[in-house]
């Protein structure tokens, strides 16, 4: 399994709790490194609001420019509610990342392990195994920086969509149904969310969902009202494949499906786009705990496993997924066994003790 392929990963540590659980995903994705024959060098790289605070930039063009050579990035939690620029907003280079490299789907897994804590008592929902796919550099973040407040009276956001993007998102989506119904040996579906009943905008994005499915006759293919889609996901999980939805949607939904699967802190996500990706958990930087050791790492530990797994599919390097494999299996062991959890998931342990647990599992 030695291979000479060595891949070169971008970190960004983050700001909070983003060094805390971005170290110990660095030592297993060495471990497993090891394990599969291949070698992955880490290039850290400044950025966040710690690095705003100090320098005056949250996320340095030489950042960026190394971000873009490095064949993935692997991004920690980023942002502090206290560190702001001028406008009152906070520091986001992560979602900077996303328009400097056109990473316009978002993919935020929806998935259970068995004897994971959950708020739905239908014991269907461990069956939940679902992908949401956010387009993430167009809808209502398109003009994020241009609202305006006119005159104290009312303010304006603008939403946009076009056709190109819209285009490769919903082709990105059916690619990975289809792959989902190889992986799976169950028919692949993709449903498109959006509110087309009231916005001509979501009309305009319906319709060129329709347009592409007809390119992918192998999958399924149907459309849902969010506010519709919301209550569904709470009702039936279960019943979803794959998701495709605009940006504030995605943003909302991906953060009901955390809590599905019980906390954020085994949300993982990723995104795509058609050179670069970008990978993190899609929980906060949780200043409040930050130092204290106890955030849960296995939202970074999973990310890291859906960048393995992206690698493998772009390089047709099938080491790496085994290396994929290996993590989210480790990850599922901890999780079934329950003796060993951090508080959000009901447990006591702290970052170390977590860490532990799944690395001697990775080791094994």
């Amino acid at each position: 399994m030695k291979s000479n392929r060595v891949y070169r990963i971008a970190l960004f540590d983050g700001d909070g709790i983003g060094p805390e659980i971005m170290a110990p995903t660095r030592s297993i994705l060495d471990m497993v490194a090891e394990r599969i024959g291949r070698k992955l060098e880490f290039d850290s790289l400044p950025a966040g609001a710690r690095h705003y605070a100090e320098t005056g930039e949250s996320l340095p063009a030489s950042s960026i420019a190394a971000a873009r050579d490095a064949d993935a990035i692997l991004l920690s939690a980023m942002g502090l509610p206290n560190i702001r620029k001028k406008d009152g907003t906070e520091i986001t280079p992560q979602i900077d990342l996303r328009f400097a490299l056109g990473l316009y789907a978002g993919v935020r897994p929806v998935k259970l392990y068995a004897g994971q804590p959950t708020p739905l008592a239908d014991p269907r929902v461990f069956e939940t195994d679902f992908v949401l796919i956010r387009e993430s550099t167009e809808g209502l973040f398109a003009h994020m920086h241009e609202g305006q407040v006119v005159d104290n009276s009312y303010a304006t956001e603008t939403l946009r969509i076009t056709r190109a993007t819209s285009e490769k998102l919903f082709d990105f989506a059916f690619r990975l149904a289809q792959r989902r119904a190889v992986k799976r040996g169950i028919p692949g579906r993709v449903t498109c969310v959006d509110k087309a009943n009231v916005f001509r905008s979501f009309w305009f994005f319906r319709s060129i969902f329709e347009e592409r499915a007809k390119a992918f006759p192998d999958i399924a293919a149907d459309s849902a009202y969010v506010d519709a889609f919301a209550m569904w996901m709470v009702q039936k999980p279960w019943e979803f494949d794959v998701v495709v939805t605009e940006n504030m949607f995605g943003d909302i939904l991906s953060d009901l499906g955390a809590g599905i699967m019980g906390s954020l802190g085994l949300a993982p996500s990723a995104d795509i786009g058609d050179e670069n990706a970008v990978f993190q958990p899609c929980h906060g930087s949780a200043p409040d705990i930050a130092g204290k050791g106890i955030a849960n790492p296995l939202a970074m530990f999973l990310s890291a496993s859906l960048m393995l797994d992206w690698l493998a599919g772009e390089h047709d390097d099938a080491a790496l997924g085994e290396g994929a494999a290996i993590i989210d299996d480790a990850v599922s062991a901890v999780i079934r066994e329950g003796t060993i959890l951090t508080g959000d998931l009901g447990g006591t342990a702290n970052t170390k003790q977590m860490s532990d647990a799944v690395m001697s599992r990775v080791a094994a």
